[in-house]
């Protein structure tokens, strides 16, 4: 089941997130990982507290002589800091990856709240690399950057989700986590309907990556053949089993083991 996926994203020194979550749930998943660095972060379990960003034609360089070498079956974006690296991809995915899917992470902000793009960025980001995506995973706060819509409950995610499926988008998956409550609910919405996907909030400040981790989950699937929906099923229910097997690293946010094994034939809905 290999599926090649090219993560282009920034890293996490302390490897909860970032392209370091990136490789270990594409591996974990049976996946294979290449990467296209564009930033360098100094984080830990507390917070981010350096960023390098990546020169752009390093990052054209590193897509370019994956693309003729390698190649990829689904392309994965995470975080792309200012504009001119967000142009900088979409120029490098039109000359050396046309047509190969793109999993779209928008990421924006770190779990502890630093600011992982800047704002003059998001409608560069809106308008120029959301119509290259084959399906987006913002989480609530993305969300409401990019759909304009507030979001304090499952229905202001409904109207949401199709507010950024109006932007030219095929899918949207919705990543419910930061709504209050004991139910966590994630919306995957198509032009064809949303499907709601609820399960039981686990009670736990080791979530630091789950967004990252749940993205490059959904694109190995895609890389491997499985349908959207099916891969986002296997994505949540091995996010759920990486928070569940957590190894309590760190004073904050922790990470969690992207190396848990799970029961695929227990996948459900």
């Amino acid at each position: 089941m290999r599926g090649r996926v090219l993560v282009i994203a920034g890293s996490d020194s302390g490897g909860g997130a970032g392209i370091q979550a990136d490789i270990k749930a594409v591996t974990a998943l049976g996946g294979f990982a290449a990467t296209a660095l564009t930033a360098l972060t100094a984080q830990n379990t507390q917070g981010v507290f350096g960023v390098h960003p990546v020169p752009v034609a390093f990052i054209r360089q590193q897509i370019a002589v994956v693309m003729e070498d390698i190649g990829a079956d689904v392309i994965k974006t995470g975080m792309l800091g200012d504009v001119a690296t967000i142009e900088a991809v979409c120029a490098a995915l039109a000359d050396y990856a046309p047509g190969v899917p793109v999993v779209l992470d928008p990421v924006m902000v770190a779990k502890g709240g630093h600011a992982l793009l800047a704002d003059d960025a998001v409608g560069v980001l809106r308008r120029r690399l959301l119509p290259l995506a084959r399906v987006i995973t913002p989480n609530l706060p993305e969300a409401e950057a990019l759909s304009g819509v507030r979001i304090v409950n499952v229905d202001d995610m409904k109207v949401a989700a199709q507010v950024l499926l109006s932007l030219g988008v095929p899918a949207v998956l919705l990543k419910g986590g930061h709504l209050e409550g004991d139910a966590l609910t994630d919306l995957l919405a198509t032009p064809e309907g949303i499907e709601a996907f609820t399960s039981e909030r686990i009670q736990t400040r080791h979530t630091h990556g789950t967004g990252c981790t749940t993205a490059s989950a959904v694109a190995a699937g895609l890389a491997q053949g499985m349908s959207l929906r099916d891969a986002v099923v296997r994505a949540r229910a091995y996010v759920r089993a990486a928070i569940l097997a957590a190894p309590g690293y760190g004073a904050g946010h922790g990470p969690l083991d992207h190396g848990v094994t799970f029961d695929p034939s227990r996948l459900g809905g």
